[in-house]
């Protein structure tokens, strides 16, 4: 029951923040410049307005900042603890001992966040917003969010921490293509890694499943009013966000320890994430094969691809949820094998999807006579 309490209580709050502020984010948008006008690199038809990540954004803030706050008043005693069940009062100290670097990858992402926004007002160069993402994301490392990889040398952790997070931040930025596509995509993640912290590892990893809970919330929220046809969009504000939480909360979760009989559950980050990973992967593969920036905006994505074959806008995106969810549950199967050995099969799988998915790419391309 405890679990249950405690998945209710990171969702709710984060859900109804996320849904109250995106609403008035859809009335005050256009008063702000906040509206992404139809382009031919666009699907939308009519003017949008933007912003939505706010409604993101805060309904990850504000919660989390409500519990810090709650927590330090049940232990000073101001508060009764004593309604909390027994294992999570036990995490309260935690809570407080953790709450710096917290706070450091909260205040980061909204970092990221007002960067994005702004750049929905006012474009800012690409190289400026990748410029600024890189400083993020050796802050939060300089502050301890860094990776080992089982590895001697510290500093190749280290970098390669700072890649990963450069690189979810820009992968969820680039699948912001379709309504409701990175927030479900971000939510469907979100709610993996949560289960896995609670259920697969030695012992429950509350803080960091509570985080990704508290996402999956203010995604559903927003989703509200941003699945098809979309009222708003989350625009950059709240997709380089999402991408940059899931990237602290991935190197954060710890997915292995020393309890378990083999390595190969680290891999579970990448089998959830495959999908997204894939589609940036490929789609900066085209541009750079075709001279043009990485940073240039097409309708190269494997969502654009679906619709080119005659899917509606609505199932190309059910359809790129079902491909998460399949590679996601590939990773959570890793917690159930034994060995590299078995791994190897659940590799398989997620490659399988992968090429499926390239697969209906290409026919996408010949349909309409592209490269």
């Amino acid at each position: 029951m405890a679990i249950v309490w405690f998945v209710l209580g990171c969702l709710l709050p984060a859900f109804l923040v996320s849904l109250i502020v995106t609403r008035l984010m859809i009335l005050v948008a256009p008063y702000c410049g906040l509206v992404d006008i139809p382009a031919e690199r666009k699907v939308h038809e009519h003017p949008t307005p933007l912003g939505g990540g706010v409604g993101i954004v805060l309904g990850v803030i504000l919660p989390l900042a409500l519990a810090n706050l709650f927590v330090w008043l049940m232990l000073q005693g101001v508060l009764p603890s004593d309604w909390l069940p027994e294992t999570l009062h036990e995490q309260l100290g935690g809570v407080l001992y953790r709450a710096p670097q917290m706070w450091g990858i909260l205040i980061a992402g909204l970092i990221l966040a007002i960067t994005g926004l702004i750049d929905d007002v006012h474009p800012v160069s690409w190289k400026l917003r990748l410029g600024i993402q890189f400083c993020v994301a050796i802050g939060v490392v300089a502050a301890g969010v860094r990776a080992s990889l089982f590895i001697g040398s510290a500093p190749i952790g280290w970098i390669v921490t700072v890649f990963w997070l450069v690189l979810l931040i820009n992968s969820l930025n680039f699948l912001d293509n379709m309504d409701g596509l990175t927030a479900g995509i971000s939510m469907i993640a979100s709610l993996l890694f949560a289960s896995i912290m609670l259920t697969q590892t030695s012992e429950p990893r509350w803080l960091v499943a509570g985080i990704l809970l508290v996402m999956v919330g203010a995604c559903a929220g927003f989703l509200r009013w941003n699945w098809s046809p979309a009222k708003i969009f989350m625009g950059d504000a709240g997709s380089t966000f999402l991408g940059f939480m899931l990237g602290c909360m991935t190197v954060l979760g710890t997915f292995y320890d020393e309890s378990m009989s083999d390595t190969h559950v680290m891999l579970a980050p990448l089998c959830v994430l495959a999908v997204p990973l894939y589609d940036f992967s490929s789609v900066m593969f085209i541009r750079l094969k075709r001279g043009l920036s990485p940073f240039h905006p097409d309708k190269n994505h494997f969502s654009h691809r679906l619709t080119e074959l005659g899917l509606s806008r609505r199932n190309a995106v059910l359809t790129i949820y079902l491909c998460t969810l399949t590679t996601g549950l590939a990773g959570l199967l890793l917690y159930r094998i034994p060995d590299w050995s078995a791994a190897w099969t659940v590799i398989a799988m997620t490659l399988c999807v992968l090429c499926i998915i390239a697969i209906l790419e290409t026919a996408g391309r010949g349909k309409n006579g592209k490269e």
